[in-house]
Order: C-alpha cells, then sequence, then structure tokens
C-alpha cells in the first residue's frame, strides 16, 4: 500500500511521521511523508529546538511533489499534528489529489484537559478535516471538542464518539481510554461498537509518540480490507509489542527497531469485544 502521512517529526525519538513511517514500511507499506514540524525532540523532554514550518513551505512541498506527478495514486492518507492552521488548505489539496483513497485525520489538539496547538487548528479539525475524514481517531479530550459535548466516563465517550458518524467518518476510534486500569481503545461504526483492552504498563515517563503510531496501524489494517474488529484487534496488538518492547529497554522513546519482529508478529493479540 502507498500511504501519504502530513504530520510533525522529530530528529530524536519516534513523534508524528518520526513514529510512524519506520513501522510502516517494516509492514511493507510505502510512505510519503510531508513534514509540519521539525523538532530536535519531543518538547515533553523539558528542552527542544527546531521549527513549525511555515505553510508556504508545506505548500511548496505540495506544489512540487504534484509537478513531478508524485502528489496522487496514493491508496491512503493520514494527517496528524498541523504545526499551523494555514497547514489545512495543503491538506485538502492532497486529498483532492487522492479521491476515493481513505483519510484518516488524527486530530492532534490536545490531552489531559489542555490543547497544545496554535489557534485555527482546532476549527480546521472539527471542520473541513473532520468532514472530510474516513476515520478519526480522538483521545477523550479531542474528541470533547470534536463532537462539543462533555466525554466524562467511558458512556459519554462513546455517545459522543457515535454522534461523529453523521459528521462525514465512517469508523471513529476513540484511543486512550482508562476502563479499570487497563488502557483501552473503542472502535464505533454505524454497525455497533467493539472495545479492545490491554493492559496498562507501568511507564516511568510519559511515551511519546504512541497515538501517531497507532493512528498509521489502524490505517493500513483498514486499508487491508479487514473488518472493524479485526482492524483494532491488530493495531492495538502490534501497538502493545512496541509498548512493551519499550518498558524493557528501560527507555522512553519507542524502541521500533528491538520491537520491529514483534510489531510484524504480535506475541499476544488483544481480541476487540463488541460493546
Amino acid at each position: 500500500m502507498k500511504i501519504l502521512s502530513l504530520s510533525s517529526c522529530v530528529a530524536h525519538g519516534h513523534v508524528g511521521n518520526s513514529a510512524l513511517v519506520p513501522p510502516l514500511q517494516r509492514l511493507g507499506h510505502s510512505v510519503t511523508a510531508i513534514n509540519t514540524v521539525q523538532f530536535s525532540n519531543h518538547p515533553g523532554h523539558g528542552s527542544f529546538g527546531g521549527d513549525v514550518f511555515a505553510p508556504d513551505h508545506v505548500g511548496r512541498v505540495v506544489d512540487s511533489l504534484a509537478q513531478a506527478g508524485f502528489l496522487g495514486g496514493h491508496d491512503g492518507v493520514l494527517s496528524g499534528y498541523l504545526g499551523d492552521a494555514d497547514n489545512g488548505p495543503a491538506l485538502l489539496r492532497i486529498l483532492a489529489a487522492n479521491p476515493g483513497a481513505p483519510y484518516l485525520c488524527d486530530p492532534v489538539m490536545g490531552d489531559d484537559g489542555r490543547s497544545y496547538v496554535r489557534p485555527g487548528i482546532a476549527q480546521f479539525l472539527c471542520g473541513p478535516a473532520l468532514a472530510a475524514a474516513t476515520i478519526v481517531t480522538p483521545n477523550p479530550f479531542e474528541l470533547g471538542l470534536l463532537s462539543g459535548a462533555a466525554v466524562e466516563g467511558l458512556e459519554q465517550c462513546l455517545t459522543a464518539a457515535a454522534a461523529l458518524l453523521s459528521k462525514g467518518p465512517s469508523l471513529v476510534v476513540v484511543t486512550s481510554l482508562d476502563i479499570d486500569g487497563d488502557a483501552a481503545c473503542a472502535a464505533l461504526t454505524r454497525q455497533g461498537c467493539w472495545l479492545a483492552r490491554t493492559p496498562r504498563l507501568p511507564f516511568a515517563h510519559t511515551v511519546n509518540g504512541a497515538g501517531d503510531l497507532l493512528a498509521g496501524l489502524i490505517l493500513t489494517e483498514h486499508l487491508s480490507g479487514a473488518g472493524t474488529p479485526q482492524v483494532l484487534t491488530l493495531a492495538v496488538s502490534r501497538l502493545f509489542a512496541v509498548l512493551k518492547a519499550t518498558l524493557e529497554s528501560g527507555q522512553r522513546e519507542l524502541a521500533l527497531v528491538a520491537a520491529q519482529d514483534r510489531l510484524a508478529h504480535p506475541p499476544q493479540l488483544f481480541a476487540a469485544q463488541q460493546s
């Protein structure tokens, strides 16, 4: 499969395109990566350098891909951290160049009750991006922004996610849920709702990039033609394999190299259950 991903990147570690390109390549997919940001490392380390790329820069990358004949022909499109709201038109141009290709919108806006994006990004993601999306993968905070509804607790999350199905997407995957101490994801379509749960691993520090990787895995499993329960089962199981290898490494960056075989062949499968 050929995937185009518009997201951030870092020189050290694995966030945004830096988190999803190597794993998707390991799984046999070709990825065209357009970077909206280049930082030295994730800001969570306490210090970082680099820039959000100006929309003119991102636009020139898109223009040049189009002129060379490389912008179209993708099987799927993914967007993550936009950096600047004025990168929205570049995303819409990418989608127009790939008609019929499923589009996964990872609506990166914030977490744990706080937003960390520039003004205008939330409005773009809640408007044109959501309307164009085939799949959307919010965490509970982002789900609240997309739906305009309170999302305290599992039932409110599921109700809000179901409401998004009338706004464009045919599949909503809510990430970063907590169910009785387990980590969980919920996948909703018009046909039903499924939950996949894994043990919550005892990391000493936040591991960044897991959501970016999960978004890439969900898109590629969807493109394989798998049904929603299988998409959720395989994506969550592959992510857990990487996270477990990361915990074993004692590092806070995703252990993508050490975990590549486990990513391809997850030792444990966490079957999605209909809810």
